[in-house]
């Protein structure tokens, strides 16, 4: 059988928690006859909320009670290994103690379902923790609490004792400088952008169109400036963003961090706007750094946890950003001295233009093979800089040789 789910994330001042309720289970425990979707949102949501509140409760070491708020359900399809596919109510609720009581000190008493079906299990966990560095943006860092099943011999549903180590405010710090590294590492998108942006840096524009290497001096000095307004544009709309300043729903955003990925595809493959990449990389940084702000956002900390955080996290950006710029564009300026590198450009930037289209289809509602093929990017960024550093070493090798002469 499915089992429920209870997901704690704490804050400062209250627990927030997201019940997940499998649907089978709650009809056999209230013997609802639930028709179609369409009803069971309709006719049954304020019936499972008042299920819910009936069912669960905390109380502080005091033996206080705490106030429970539960929201509106949503209903939703799920999977667990044992069981297959099923559907589930989702409900968040906002559990508030008394004045001056802990949030990490409280007993939790939670029976629906598992009083009526006695096999049923509730899983219990904390998601988030800013202090103690847990914010479990992929899903995968909960740390269990405990499972609450009925005695099978008395068939009565015991209390859950739920005492959280105290964290600090350098673990929080270190939690979302964490967060920050995973977010470029996994984002592979964020990263396509600068990379294909960063790709012609090392040329200069003949007839309106990519020429020569132009020098290492400037080689890297386009490629500093590049990367510093996109920093300067992100940053700031992170900042926004996070203090719910500027309020912009997700679905545009990510649909025009496509298209951002489409013009810089474009730019490498024929300059479009030459020597005007620094205005570019920050224009369009401003629409990435608000898609970072959405994970801070979503935390809901207080001030000086927002302070510390929004530094830790920029820092993991940047931290990240900078290890895969060291480790690529080396590469990329030594291969611009050989006649290799228009293949390069040409075939990087047609596979970033692709990409961005595969992506932009699905984020507007159209899948499709090309989004798929993007979203496995990340899994072979390692295999790409191998190629590229076997495609630098031996064309240089050859062209010191005379075999390979830089194009002119």
């Amino acid at each position: 059988m499915p089992t429920t789910t209870v997901q704690l994330d704490l804050h400062t001042e209250y627990v927030s928690a997201e019940l997940a309720v499998p649907l089978n289970e709650l009809q056999l425990a209230t013997d609802w006859k639930l028709v179609n979707n369409k009803q069971v949102l309709e006719q049954y949501g304020t019936a499972v909320r008042a299920y819910l509140a009936g069912h669960l409760a905390l109380t502080g070491s005091n033996g206080a009670a705490w106030t429970v708020q539960i929201r509106e359900p949503t209903l939703s399809e799920a999977h667990q290994t044992a069981t297959g596919p099923y559907q589930e109510f989702v409900v968040a609720a906002r559990l508030t103690p008394p004045a001056g009581a802990s949030v990490r000190d409280f007993t939790l008493r939670y029976d629906a379902i598992v009083r009526e079906v006695k096999t049923h299990s509730i899983l219990v966990s904390v998601r988030r923790d800013w202090e103690r560095g847990l914010n479990n943006e992929s899903g995968n860092e909960s740390v269990d609490v405990g499972v609450i099943r009925a005695d099978p011999r008395t068939g009565l549903v015991p209390l859950l004792p739920v005492n959280v180590e105290q964290g600090s405010a350098w673990r929080g710090f270190v939690g979302i400088f964490s967060l920050g590294l995973r977010h470029i590492a996994e984002g592979t998108d964020h990263l396509l952008f600068l990379l294909t942006l960063l790709l012609p840096a090392p040329l200069v524009v003949a007839s309106r169109h990519w020429g020569t290497f132009g020098g290492t001096r400037r080689s890297l000095l386009n490629i500093v400036k590049i990367t510093t307004a996109f920093t300067v544009g992100h940053s700031l709309t992170l900042l926004l963003g996070t203090l719910r300043i500027v309020n912009v729903p997700d679905a545009p955003i990510e649909a025009l961090i496509a298209v951002s990925i489409f013009v810089s595809a474009i730019h490498a493959l024929r300059p479009i706007f030459p020597g005007r990449e620094m205005f570019v990389a920050a224009g369009f940084g401003l629409i990435h750094g608000l898609a970072f702000s959405y994970t801070l956002a979503e935390l809901n900390l207080n001030a000086w946890q927002t302070a510390l955080s929004l530094l830790g996290f920029n820092l993991g950006i940047e931290t990240m950003q900078l290890l895969v710029i060291a480790v690529t564009m080396p590469w990329l300026i030594l291969l611009a001295q050989t006649r290799l590198y228009p293949a390069v450009r040409v075939i990087g930037g047609s596979l970033a233009a692709l990409a961005s289209l595969g992506w932009l289809g699905d984020r507007v509602g159209w899948s499709n093979p090309l989004g798929t093929l993007a979203d496995e990017l990340g899994a072979v960024g390692p295999w790409a800089l191998l190629t590229l550093a076997i495609l630098a070493l031996t064309g240089f090798g050859l062209s010191r040789r005379g075999r390979v002469h830089p194009s002119v």
